[in-house]
């Protein structure tokens, strides 16, 4: 398992956000209204997001060995890296697409409903950049460390006996 790359994220988060100014324009075109942002989006993203740092520093100190924790397994790690991938990816996502619907809706800031979903939509743009921060942190801590460049393993030298 490779890595998640920022490109990769940022690629995602521009198509998320082309995505979003799309559905936000259509909706106001066809309907004449702005496209429902709700509350609850930048709460929940910021809940995730203070769920995965909280998650991070357990896995930390279980792989640090700190007194009074227990080993992590190492299917454990593995699951949770790719759980971290797909949490960073979908911070991506959201932030690009509120990111989206926010900039369409920008220019009618004046109106206040326009300008509740904007900052709803900015809400929601920074939790989920939180998300995405933690989760790249948690896929940095569950990382194994690179092989020598030899490709031996180095091995410990013990004394002879005798």
């Amino acid at each position: 398992m490779k890595p998640t790359r920022i490109r990769l994220l940022l690629a995602i988060a521009v198509i998320a956000a082309s995505l979003g100014w799309g559905a936000a324009s259509l909706v106001s075109s066809r309907t004449g209204r702005y496209l429902a942002v709700p509350w609850t989006a930048p709460v929940t993203l910021l809940l995730l997001g203070v769920a995965i740092i909280l998650w991070t520093r357990g896995v930390r100190a279980r792989l640090a060995g700190k007194p009074g924790t227990r080993p992590l397994h190492p299917i454990v790690a593995a699951r949770t890296a790719a759980l971290a991938m797909a949490a960073s990816r979908t911070g991506a996502f959201f932030g690009g697409f509120y990111l989206g619907v926010g900039i369409e809706l920008i220019p009618n800031w004046s109106i206040s409903v326009a300008a509740d979903r904007v900052l709803f939509c900015a809400g929601s743009v920074l939790a989920a950049l939180l998300v995405v921060v933690a989760a790249l942190w948690l896929e940095r801590s569950c990382q194994l460390p690179d092989p020598p460049a030899d490709g031996h393993l180095e091995r410990q030298s013990t004394p002879a006996p005798g």
